[in-house]
C-alpha cells in the first residue's frame, strides 16, 4: 500500500507550519521563528527550508502571498492547518503512549530516567 504524501511530518515540517500560525511570514523570518522557539536546537538552513516550502506549496499546505524582490512571502491554507493539527493529535498520542508505558514498567526503569 503506498504511504499517502506528508502523512507524518518531520520535526522540521511541523514546525515550518507551527511558524505560520502566527501569521504570513517570508522564509527567513520562518527560520528564525523556529530556532527561537526551539532554543537553537534545530537550525534550519536555506537548502532545508526552501525545499520544506516548496513542497508544501506543491501540496497546497501554504501558499505564496506576495514577492518583493527575491523575498517571498507565505500563509498556510485550510489544508495546511487540518495537516498541522492532524500531526500535532498524533504527537500527543505518542507521547501519551510513551508515558503510560513508563508508568506500566516503573521497575524496569532506572531511577535516572524517573
Amino acid at each position: 500500500m503506498a504511504k499517502k504524501s506528508l502523512e507524518i511530518l518531520t520535526e522540521t515540517m511541523f514546525y515550518v507550519l507551527m511558524a505560520l500560525l502566527k501569521g504570513e511570514m517570508c522564509g527567513t523570518e520562518i527560520a528564525v521563528y523556529i530556532e527561537e522557539k526551539t532554543k537553537e536546537r534545530i537550525k534550519l538552513g536555506p537548502g532545508t527550508l526552501y525545499t520544506i516550502l516548496a513542497k508544501f506549496e506543491e501540496e497546497e499546505l501554504i501558499e505564496e502571498t506576495s514577492v518583493i524582490g527575491r523575498k517571498r512571502n507565505y500563509r498556510i491554507t485550510e489544508k495546511g492547518l487540518d495537516v498541522y493539527f492532524e500531526e500535532l493529535e498524533r504527537l500527543k498520542l505518542c507521547v501519551s503512549d510513551g508515558e503510560r508505558e513508563v508508568d506500566e514498567n516503573e521497575k524496569n526503569i532506572p531511577d535516572r530516567f524517573k
